[in-house]
């Protein structure tokens, strides 16, 4: 049997030493939580693709596919098993706000050394291989 599981893109903005972050809610996962802007691709749609409809979507800023780069991938187990793609993005129009307050009722620029407790534990996870230089994480698997 081939395996069959989600795949979702998660967005890096920063601007100087901050990243942006958004706080879950009533998403049913994770709410009061932070994260970064993130979904599912939809299928029929590239991981850069997604990441613009995604920032779009949940930021309200537009993204150029070519300004986003590979910052790295996790094949995640949490009670099911996941593909997360984590990109980089070095640019973008807009100033980014809550697009979403139906699922997100808090988004904040914070210092990459300064995350909060309450961060997602993949996410926390995927910025420090990001900034060590570590592309590839198996992620909660027993």
């Amino acid at each position: 049997m081939r395996a069959k599981f989600p795949v979702t893109v998660h967005l890096f903005l920063f601007r100087d030493d901050q990243i942006l972050l958004l706080r879950r809610f009533q998403t049913g996962y994770m709410d009061g939580h932070y994260s970064v802007p993130a979904g599912h691709l939809d299928g029929e749609e590239t991981v850069r693709m997604a990441g613009v409809r995604e920032a779009r979507e949940e930021v309200g800023v537009e993204l150029n596919p070519a300004e986003m780069f590979f910052a790295g991938v996790f094949h995640r187990h949490e009670g099911d098993e996941r593909v997360d793609f984590f990109m980089h993005v070095r640019s973008w129009k807009g100033e980014p706000f809550n697009a979403e307050p139906e699922k997100c009722d808090e988004l904040r620029w914070v210092g990459i050394e300064d995350l909060p407790v309450n961060t997602v534990p993949y996410v926390r996870q995927a910025l420090a291989n990001f900034r060590a230089g570590l592309p590839f994480e198996e992620f909660g698997w027993k």
